[in-house]
């Protein structure tokens, strides 16, 4: 069975830094596209950042500059690194393949002062 497991959500002022991680399985994580995705309340699941098994990695106009997205090997764990975070990056988020393979319980990020 496919999971992916968000955690290092949470509250955050506008300026602010948060470090999302995500983890699967061994297989998952070699074989496919990583990418984050996220959902603000009222509108549709969008796509952030994405990389692929060669690491090459493509990022959403609104968080270019801002957010980096990265792979651990060893740890089969994605990181999106998010700096200089504004109240409109508030949303849900959530980690699985591109294009999606299934959805995790994701990780809340809200960024208000």
């Amino acid at each position: 069975q496919v999971q992916f497991v968000e955690s290092g959500g949470g509250l955050v002022q506008p300026g602010g830094s948060l470090r999302l991680s995500c983890t699967t399985s061994t297989i998952i994580f070699r074989a496919y596209a990583m990418a984050w995705y996220r959902q603000a309340p009222g509108k549709q699941r969008e796509l952030v950042a994405r990389i692929t098994s060669g690491g090459i990695t493509n990022y959403a106009d609104s968080v270019k500059g801002r957010f980096t997205i990265s792979k651990d090997y060893p740890k089969n764990t994605v990181f999106l690194q998010m700096n200089s975070l504004k109240p409109e990056d508030t949303a849900v988020y959530y980690c699985s393949g591109h294009p999606p393979l299934t959805w995790g319980q994701g990780t809340q990020v809200a960024v208000s002062s």
